[in-house]
């Protein structure tokens, strides 16, 4: 929990945190389709063939990416490119260094004998194309030093970044090029600026250059099944199709969002509060997962479509800002769908779902309610709710300086540490951010110092208010105050995801 980090473990952080990102290249070798190979195929642990009596190409390449790190733990990701010919199940293989030890794992099955650690697929990822990708994700121990693995195996074969070819017997066959490098994606940005993301969530893209995980799960009506669903590539856009497949001929509802951060700051059906949802115990409804379809880079994607009663919550996170800590948030909303209920925010509430006072919140708001906030026109505004109060600036109510900013999809930001926040917005699909308030916190009492609790909320009040709508598409929280510098490049980075 983010309370237990003092100034000398926050800068313990930042020093590991550039651990990794590295492709792993040692040798080559030719895999040739002989009798022990076969043997091995029997099995399901060898390189699968698609020549017979020749051999098959084979060859991969590995990112190993330490996503944060605290003091005795770490979060990491590995995303697996086959360059080689399609494999229909796969095993991962490496030695960790320096003793550090795998807690929890996703996205395979793992074991881990000493230093030795051996992933296979699960059900869902077995299959990787020519040039196709999967990736999976662990929470981890160290104690001393955290240093990358040296060397990576794909079913036996070293990975090396590059590939053999067939043997001359073979028929010909077109060798793939690895994919091009990914370009940094918005928490890599942020961690690059000195504030991590301590929470990534998303239902439309990868948030980090290297994350290859599962973005969101849906649960189907007709026999209760979930499905995750990932992305189509590492650092790519969601893979909307294995969702079309999935609850083709009836519905689904979205029922986790994950956090691509590797702290687990998942958002699940929130629980009842100050105010109870619909959803039976109390709980709010779930959104449906094909309410709010768009593109992204060209590629289909959904959003998750708030409507009133409906609610995510995290109440019991890991990094998030407490107290008068510093921190930032942004998310894509769609800034056509809001009304004045309250309250359709994301960001930092309470813990226990309740009203616990002036300055237990810091959230980004959406909508035009006008009961404790507003500011310029008739609404929507992006404002700040810190419990008790939906502020545009300094002021309790009015604050000429905060517009009404109604894009189609909508970059909204809010961001404190000590005595001192912003509000910030622009158009998601152009342009760059402007600052609609930075200053000094409300004229009100409360609210200097902060006393945020750290949970992380979606389309709801911090007490379980649920009358409001809007749509999230992405967002995360940082550690720390990120600079204007940063959330620019925050910015630019969503414009060129292409939303449509």
């Amino acid at each position: 929990m983010s309370a237990r980090f003092g100034a000398a473990e926050k800068r313990h952080i930042s020093e590991k945190r550039n651990t990794t990102v590295r492709n792993i290249s040692l040798f080559r070798r030719r895999l040739r389709l002989s009798a022990a190979v076969a043997a091995l195929l029997t099995t399901g642990t060898g390189m699968a063939g698609t020549h017979v009596a020749a051999a098959a190409a084979a060859g991969c390449q590995v990112t190993y990416t330490v996503t944060n790190q605290w003091p005795g733990g770490f979060g990491a990701n590995i995303n697996v490119s086959n360059l080689g010919d399609p494999i229909t199940s796969w095993r991962l293989t490496w030695s960790f260094p320096a003793g550090q030890t795998i807690t929890q794992l996703w996205n395979g099955t793992y074991t881990q004998s000493g230093a030795q650690v051996t992933v296979t697929n699960v059900a869902y990822n077995g299959s990787i194309p020519t040039g196709g990708s999967t990736g999976l994700g662990f929470n981890g121990t160290w104690n001393g030093s955290n240093p990358a693995p040296s060397s990576f195996a794909l079913n036996g074969v070293t990975c090396t970044g590059g590939i053999t070819s067939p043997s001359p017997s073979a028929s010909p066959s077109t060798s793939p090029s690895p994919p091009p490098p990914s370009s940094r994606q918005p928490c890599d940005i942020y961690a690059a600026g000195g504030t991590p993301c301590v929470a990534a969530h998303s239902t439309t893209r990868a948030l980090y250059a290297a994350y290859n995980g599962a973005l969101y799960q849906v649960r189907r009506a007709s026999d209760n099944t979930t499905r995750d669903i990932g992305v189509l590539s590492a650092g790519g856009v969601a893979n909307a199709a294995t969702q079309d497949s999935f609850c083709a001929g009836t519905t689904c509802l979205i029922t986790i969002i994950y956090d691509q951060s590797g702290r687990n700051n998942r958002l699940t059906q929130a629980p009842p509060g100050g105010f109870n949802g619909p959803a039976p115990g109390g709980y709010d409804n779930l959104a449906n997962a094909t309410a709010a379809p768009i593109t992204v880079g060209g590629q289909k994607a959904y959003g998750v479509y708030v409507a009133p009663g409906t609610g995510y919550r995290n109440n019991t996170t890991n990094g998030v800002a407490r107290g008068d800590q510093p921190e930032g948030m942004y998310a894509i909303f769609d800034g056509t769908h809001y009304n004045g209920g309250c309250c359709f925010d994301y960001g930092n509430a309470e813990t226990n779902s309740r009203d616990n006072g002036n300055g237990t919140m810091e959230a980004i708001y959406f909508g035009n309610n006008k009961v404790w906030g507003y500011g310029a026109g008739n609404g929507p505004w992006i404002m700040a709710d810190l419990e008790n109060g939906l502020f545009s600036g300094v002021n309790q109510k009015y604050n000429a300086g905060n517009p009404t900013i109604s894009h189609r999809f909508l970059t909204a930001i809010v961001k404190g540490e000590p005595n001192h926040w912003a509000i910030r917005g622009g158009n998601a699909q152009s342009g760059s951010l402007s600052t609609f308030y930075n200053g000094v916190r409300p004229n009100v009492p409360g609210y200097n110092p902060m006393k945020k609790e750290g949970a992380i909320l979606l389309g709801i009040g911090g007490d379980n208010s649920n009358g409001a709508r809007g749509t999230f598409y992405e967002g995360v929280m940082t550690s720390g105050y990120p600079s204007d510098a940063t959330e620019n490049a925050v910015q630019a980075n969503i414009v060129a995801a292409g939303y449509r």
